[in-house]
């Protein structure tokens, strides 16, 4: 029982609780969330609605394709956090101007 207690916490994080690594939701959880943040700060700019209509975008992909082999509530808090970033972020870059604004004729 004592050495439980001081076994150390391999996996990284409170919220890893089998102990396990895994690379392809981790790896989709930090590109939501980096997408997430880019399109969400980039959305209150009007002129950089193509940026931050596409980052939304592909970070909702991702977001989504990640929380279908989300393993941990550490990964699925991450990627709910990037789907809603990058949600708003993509809602106010369509308002602005949307996916293709200015570029077709």
């Amino acid at each position: 029982m004592a050495q439980q207690a001081l076994r150390p916490n391999t996996a990284g994080s409170l919220f890893a609780t089998d102990g396990k690594t895994h690379p392809l939701p981790d790896a989709l959880m930090a590109v939501t969330l980096v997408l997430g943040v880019t399109a969400f700060i980039t959305g209150f700019f009007g002129s950089l609605h193509l940026l931050s209509s596409w980052a939304g975008l592909v970070g909702l992909l991702t977001g989504v394709s990640g929380q279908w082999v989300s393993v941990t509530t550490r990964e699925r808090f991450g990627l709910i956090v990037g789907l809603g970033a990058s949600g708003v972020g993509f809602m106010l870059g369509m308002a602005n101007g949307g996916l293709f604004g200015g570029l077709i004729g």
